[in-house]
C-alpha cells in the first residue's frame, strides 16, 4: 500500500509528541515548534513523524501541549482519542474484558481498546449478553481497565440502561471512569448482542434523544468524551431504516456512527458513504457473525475509521482453559508451549518493574540487611578443582550437602548408594499420545527427580517408579518401563534411557 499522508493542524505554537513502543512507556519527547504536525501512514498501527530533521517511526503517539505556565499537560483519554481519528486510515481496537486483557492489549502496541459488554457479562457473571449485566457493574469493571492502562479505551454503554435521563447518567459515570469514549446503541431493554436473534428497537425519535442526552451529559461535564452511535435496526428493521438513523444521529452531535450486523460489503459501502464528514465504526464479529470479515485495508479502502474486534480475547481465553482443564483432567499440566513462563508472567504483571520502583523507597536498616546477606561467610564458592583441595579446607567452613529425599531413603542406613546412583545417571523418557494418534508429549527426565516426572504428568503419582527403576538396574537402555491409558484415553509410555 502506498503511504498515505494527512496533516493534523494544531492551534497551539508548541506541541510536544510522545513516542512511544511495545512496553507502553514512553520513550522519547519531541518538540514541534510551528502549528501543523506531517505524518505518514505505513501501515495500521505505524507512523512516520515528519519534522525538520529525520523522520520518525513510531507505534502509539500520544500528543502534549503546553499551557500557560509553560508546562506539558498531557491530554484527556477523550482528546487523545479524537486525536486518533484525525490520523489517516483504519484503526484497529480489540475488544478487552478486564484489567489484565486490556494491558495485554497496550502491551501488544495498540494504539486504543473497546470494552466488550458480551466479553465483559461472560467473564464477570458467566452468563449472556442479554441484559443480565447492570450499569453499575460494568462502570465498576470499566474503572478497573481504564486505571491499568494509558490507552485510551472506548465503553460499552448499551443502550444507555433506560431512557434519555438514564442515558445522561450513564454517560457522566463513564467519564468518571475514565473512559475517552462510550458506545450507545437504539435497542430496547432488555438489550441483547445485535448479531443474535430477535433484536428489537426503540422509535427512531427516542433512539436521537437518547444521542442528543448523551451530548448534554458531556456539555454538562466539561467533558470531551468521544460518543459512537449505534444502531441495531439493519437486523430489526431494515438496511434503508439504519442509515436514516445514523444521519440522524450525526445531526444530533455523535462523533463516530456504528451499525451492528451489516450483512455484506455493499452495505457496509453504502453505510460509508452517509455522513461522510463523521467517521464510521465497522464491527468485525469473530467466528461467524453477520457482518463479513474483512482485512483493514480493505476496511480502509471502504471509508472505516474504527474497527473493534469483539470476541477474539475472551474466545480464546475460554479455548486455552477448557484445553489447560482437559490436560489436568487427564493427569497432565498444559504443554510448555500452550502458556507463558512463570517469569513471563511476573513480567507482564509488572513485578520486575514494581522490584525496580521498590528500591527507591528502601530504608537504611532494609539496606543494611542486604548488605549483610551480600556480604556474610556463607556466600557461594567456586567448587574446588580437586579432592585435596577440598579436604585442606579449614574445619569451621560449612559443608553443604543436598541429597534428594527418594535417593536418600532408597540407599538407608548403611546400605550402599552405587546401585542407585548408576540409575540416577540414566534418564527417563516420557512420551504421552492423544487418541487421535497425534503426539502431545515427549520429555526426557533425569531418573533421580522422580518429583519431577509426577508434576509433568501427575496420572504417574500412583505408580511406584522407584522400585521399577531397583529392577531396571542391570537393564540397558530403552527399557519400556510403563505402558498404559489415563482416564481420558491418552497412550502414556516411560523409558528408561
Amino acid at each position: 500500500m502506498n503511504p498515505s499522508a494527512a496533516r493534523v493542524s494544531r492551534d497551539s505554537s508548541s506541541v510536544c509528541v510522545c513516542l512511544f513502543h511495545s512496553n507502553s512507556r514512553p520513550s522519547s519527547f519531541l518538540g514541534i515548534n510551528n502549528n501543523s504536525i506531517s505524518f505518514n501512514k505505513t501501515n495500521t498501527n505505524t507512523l512516520l513523524l515528519n519534522t525538520a530533521t529525520n523522520p520518525r517511526t513510531i507505534n502509539r503517539i500520544r500528543v502534549y501541549r503546553k499551557n500557560s505556565t509553560g508546562v506539558e499537560a498531557c491530554l484527556s483519554p477523550a482528546k487523545s482519542l479524537r486525536q486518533i481519528l484525525e490520523l489517516p486510515g483504519v484503526h484497529q481496537g480489540p475488544a478487552c474484558f478486564d484489567a489484565l486483557s486490556a494491558k495485554l492489549v497496550e502491551k501488544s502496541g495498540f494504539s486504543f481498546c473497546f470494552t466488550s459488554g458480551f466479553s465483559i457479562s461472560a467473564a464477570r457473571l458467566a452468563l449472556p449478553d442479554t441484559g443480565f449485566i447492570s450499569y453499575g457493574e460494568m462502570v465498576d469493571q470499566g474503572q478497573l481497565i481504564t486505571q491499568a492502562v494509558s490507552i485510551p479505551v472506548i465503553g460499552d454503554g448499551d443502550n444507555g440502561y433506560g431512557n434519555a435521563m438514564n442515558v445522561k447518567r450513564t454517560v457522566k459515570g463513564y467519564i468518571k471512569a475514565g473512559f475517552a469514549g462510550i458506545i450507545l446503541e437504539d435497542q430496547v431493554s432488555p438489550k441483547a448482542c445485535g448479531h443474535t436473534r430477535g433484536r428489537k428497537v426503540v422509535s427512531r425519535e427516542e433512539a436521537v434523544m437518547r444521542i442528543k442526552a448523551a451530548v448534554d451529559a458531556r456539555k454538562e461535564s466539561g467533558s470531551d468524551i468521544v460518543i459512537v452511535a449505534r444502531t441495531d435496526s439493519r437486523q430489526a428493521l431494515s438496511l434503508e431504516e439504519s442509515l436514516r438513523r445514523s444521519r440522524a444521529f450525526a445531526d444530533a452531535g455523535a462523533d463516530v456512527l456504528f451499525i451492528d450486523a451489516l450483512a455484506s460489503k455493499e452495505e457496509m459501502k453504502a453505510f460509508c458513504e452517509i455522513s461522510p464528514l463523521v467517521p464510521k465504526m465497522a464491527n468485525m464479529l469473530e467466528g461467524g457473525g453477520k457482518t463479513p470479515i474483512l482485512n483493514p485495508l480493505e476496511l480502509e479502502e471502504l471509508g472505516f475509521k474504527l474497527v473493534a474486534y469483539p470476541l477474539s480475547l475472551i474466545g480464546v481465553s475460554i479455548r486455552a482453559m477448557q484445553d489447560a482443564l482437559t490436560a489436568i483432567k487427564g493427569g497432565r499440566i498444559p504443554s510448555p508451549g500452550s502458556m507463558p513462563s512463570f517469569e513471563e508472567i511476573k513480567e507482564t504483571l509488572g513485578f520486575n518493574t514494581y522490584y525496580e520502583e521498590e528500591k527507591r523507597y528502601a530504608t537504611s536498616m532494609r539496606r543494611l540487611s542486604s548488605e549483610n546477606v551480600t556480604s556474610n561467610s556463607y556466600d557461594t564458592q567456586p567448587m574446588a578443582q580437586d579432592d585435596t583441595a577440598q579436604r585442606g579446607q579449614s574445619s569451621q567452613d560449612p559443608i553443604v550437602e543436598v541429597i534428594t529425599p527418594e535417593v536418600y531413603t532408597n540407599s538407608g542406613a548403611g546400605g550402599s548408594r552405587d546401585a542407585f546412583s548408576g540409575i540416577w545417571s540414566r534418564t527417563l523418557r516420557v512420551k504421552i499420545t492423544g487418541r487421535d494418534g497425534f503426539e502431545k508429549l515427549d520429555v526426557r527426565i533425569p531418573a533421580g527427580f522422580l518429583d519431577g516426572i509426577t508434576n509433568v504428568v501427575p496420572a504417574l503419582g500412583g505408580v511406584n517408579l522407584k522400585e521399577l527403576l531397583n529392577d531396571a538396574t542391570e537393564e540397558i537402555g530403552g527399557k519400556l518401563l510403563l505402558d498404559f491409558n489415563d482416564t481420558v484415553g491418552d497412550r502414556i509410555q516411560v523409558f528408561l534411557e
